[in-house]
């Protein structure tokens, strides 16, 4: 009997990659020769998209080249890879891996802040360039988590996991979101300036969308102010690049940490320029405890489809279930 046939848009991790020549007759289509010459060969017997990386997207072009796709399974809990409109159209399930990842984003959001705010990765790098012995202590650092304030644009299972880490260090919170949340005690702000002018930081956690498309832009960015601290563990879309580099030149705010960019992994240059920036590689969730989970996940909601039985963590705005 031949395996159900499933189409990898990137190369993922090993245990992945495994499972599935395991359960599918699974083709890479970021390694082929001629990408378009696979998908007329395999388009219409696939059923199942595994999709991870920043490189293709799976959108509306790509469903019609699959007229029997079911299922998107998206490594990662953010999706802006993946066409969701165009799925919801087409009756395809999306999924995502969420909760897997919560704690470990949210402990490097709270590690990114601590560096960006006491200048952790300046002063290493002092170290290291030999600095300390030969023209005395570092710097004493302008800025603390003392008498802070903390705004989160996007309070979901990761916003509020980081709202726990930042009340654990005596810091106010706020947030921003569609709605207010009824059972959430923190304050509630609709729009962003609004919010920024209530906090001098900032922590982006929201999907990257549309809506969300340079949310931090320079009026926010303005409002948050000359103490004003920015972190993005989200999408580096949500953030307008421009505006914050213009900030962090003037002195705007004081300072940024970014585990996301826009272009990944070709970010802006310029952006590695500044002493007030700490930038990480989109890290947050990169240990092996949690890809591993996420990688688990990732196959698991293929699997659902090959055994007939519900996905684990469909995406809100796509079916719940295509293949009864």
């Amino acid at each position: 009997m031949s395996k159900p046939t499933v189409l990898m848009t990137a190369g993922l991790m090993r245990m992945i990659q495994d499972q599935l020549e395991q359960n599918f007759d699974v083709h890479r289509l970021d390694k082929a020769p001629d990408q378009e010459a696979l998908l007329s060969e395999i388009g219409d017997k696939v059923i199942g998209v595994c999709h991870g990386g920043h490189s293709m997207h799976v959108d509306a072009a790509m469903m019609d080249r699959l007229p029997n796709l079911k299922l998107v399974s998206n490594f990662g809990v953010g999706y802006d890879g993946v066409d969701t409109s165009a799925a919801r159209e087409r009756n395809i399930v999306v999924t995502n891996t969420p909760d897997v990842l919560t704690e470990e984003v949210a402990d490097t959001a709270l590690g990114l802040l601590i560096m960006t705010v006491r200048e952790l990765a300046q002063a290493r790098d002092y170290l290291l360039a030999g600095r300390w012995a030969k023209e005395g202590d570092y710097r004493l650092t302008p800025h603390s988590l003392r008498d802070r304030s903390v705004g989160i644009i996007g309070l979901g299972r990761i916003g509020k996991a980081i709202a726990t880490r930042c009340e654990a260090f005596g810091l106010p919170i706020s947030y921003l979101g569609r709605n207010k949340q009824p059972d959430v005690a923190y304050e509630y702000y609709s729009d962003p300036v609004a919010l920024a002018e209530a906090v001098d930081t900032l922590i982006c956690v929201t999907p990257g969308t549309a809506e969300t498309q340079d949310m931090v832009n320079a009026a926010v960015l303005k409002a948050l102010g000359s103490r004003g601290i920015l972190i993005n563990v989200s999408r580096g879309s949500v953030v307008d690049e421009k505006a914050l580099k213009a900030a962090l030149k003037d002195q705007t705010i004081a300072a940024a940490g970014l585990d996301v960019m826009v272009g990944e992994p070709n970010i802006d240059l310029e952006l590695m320029t500044f002493d007030n920036m700490v930038l990480l590689p989109h890290v947050a969730s990169a240990s092996v405890h949690t890809r591993n989970q996420m990688g688990q996940l990732t196959v698991d909601n293929l699997l659902a489809l090959k055994d007939g039985t519900d996905p684990l963590s469909p995406v809100p705005e796509t079916p719940f279930k295509a293949w009864s």
